[in-house]
């Protein structure tokens, strides 16, 4: 008899979970809620799986029968009515990264964190690769873990950006070594509380052990001190202050003491990363690398080659002295914090999108004194621009389109300054993604 796997979403994460499972052996269900899915579509992007049946709108009964594992995609809401019948099923269901997990054979690191994932997992990534190791870098970077996982070996290494909505759904999901970065409010829309959503970042080390490592930022107050209930070595990094152990910044350098020598890992002017959350990144890359084992020599290499990732403070180029910023990745207001932070240039401050129940008003307060302008677009356009006048901020351009506020950028920025698109919020009332609104940005500049 046929095993049948039922697979939520048929977006990118569920396009790649129906091949996998297809390829291990299952029939495939494929279930989304929107009726108008362009059905040629997704069976062109399936067109290796052999035995597959779409269920559109809504989910029957008879639809569970004979299912014997669902695989939610990390966009859908576990509040979901469909997730409820499958529970009250008894039918196990996990996600995309538990999936992957299942068939992975190496190693596996996992980042997650409100801010910093990808440029950590992005450097980590190279790291391992210029080190010679057999590395696979997944996850919320923008590779789908289940799409590389066949590449697996007993030797690979998989770097993995690990999302709090990929974290919601794991069940044996063992990375040797985790990172937190930081945690501060995001995605409360589905979260609902900071308690839950700390808790959900804290899963990654739900099923590590004392031979496993965690690496954690001081300076969160979610994180500090929670060494002493984990399970696996921790260690910590911090950019305020020097550590017994750990790595941390001390004025310009970046130290590492992980075996009771202090060494140097680095000079920030020796870096490509401009701002402290990024020498914080890096301190996170450099204690995961030597905890697997890559020596600190070769560490030191990859750190000065490393340039930053797409959409993150991502220099998009210059025009009449302008210098313009493509921070389309700042999808939050303590990730926008970083990226204004990071401007040493007067700056005229493209932002606003899609509501996920953020507060606005730190992020502003760090705007006070460093942007000239503030160019407001999306849904949350009306709301920043109410905060920022709290603030003292009036010199405020609301715009319906991208094309829109890259013009008025253009008009207020004068030889000197910068432009930096940094939304503080998703992209999803406007774009199909931060990507597609970050090259956006980078094709109008």
């Amino acid at each position: 008899m046929e095993r049948i796997a039922m697979v939520l979403g048929a977006g990118k994460s569920g396009i790649n979970a129906c091949r996998l499972l297809a390829d291990k052996g299952f029939g495939i269900r494929l279930f989304d809620g929107n009726t108008g899915l362009d059905i040629k579509s997704v069976r062109d992007k399936c067109a290796d799986v052999e035995q597959l049946e779409l269920v559109l709108g809504s989910c029957r009964d008879e639809d569970l029968d004979g299912v014997e594992l669902c695989v939610i995609s990390p966009g859908i809401d576990l509040e979901q009515p469909v997730v409820r019948q499958i529970l009250d099923r008894g039918i196990p269901l996990i996600g995309e990264l538990e999936l992957a997990y299942r068939y992975d054979k190496g190693t596996v690191i996992a980042i997650t964190g409100t801010n910093g994932k990808t440029t950590t997992t992005a450097l980590l990534g190279q790291i391992m690769e210029e080190a010679g190791r057999n590395t696979l870098t997944v996850g919320n970077i923008g590779t789908a873990y289940t799409e590389e996982v066949h590449r697996s070996t007993e030797d690979s290494v998989s770097v993995a950006e690990v999302s709090s909505f990929q974290l919601e759904t794991i069940d044996t999901f063992h990375p040797h070594i985790s990172a937190i970065l930081n945690i501060t409010p995001d995605h409360l829309n589905r979260h609902k509380t900071m308690e839950t959503y700390v808790n959900v970042k804290f899963d990654i080390t739900e099923n590590q052990t004392a031979e496993d490592f965690c690496i954690l930022n001081y300076e969160d107050p979610y994180l500090q001190g929670a060494d002493r209930r984990l399970k696996p070595k921790v260690y910590y990094f911090s950019s305020k202050r020097t550590l017994a152990e750990g790595a941390w910044l001390m004025g310009d350098d970046i130290m590492l003491n992980v075996d009771g020598r202090e060494q140097l890992v680095a000079d920030i002017h020796e870096l490509n990363l401009l701002g402290r959350h990024n020498y914080e990144n890096v301190m996170a890359a450099v204690l995961m690398a030597v905890s697997y084992g890559i020596p600190l020599d070769s560490i030191r290499k990859t750190l000065k080659r490393f340039t930053a990732v797409e959409h993150r403070i991502e220099f998009s180029g210059e025009k009449n002295g302008v210098r313009f910023y493509n921070d389309s990745k700042g999808t939050n207001p303590d990730a926008a914090i970083q990226a204004i932070r990071a401007m040493v240039r007067p700056t005229v401050l493209i932002a606003g999108g899609y509501d996920k129940g953020s507060t606005y008003d730190e992020w502003i307060a760090a705007c006070v004194g460093k942007v000239k302008h503030l160019v407001l677009m999306g849904t949350t356009a009306k709301k920043i621009g109410e905060t920022a006048e709290r603030f003292g901020i009036t010199a405020i351009t609301y715009v319906n389109s991208m094309e829109e506020a890259v013009a008025v950028a253009k008009e207020k920025a004068e030889n000197g300054d910068a432009v930096l698109l940094s939304p503080a919020c998703a992209s999803w009332d406007m774009f199909t993604s931060y990507e597609e609104r970050g090259r956006i940005f980078k094709s109008l500049v």
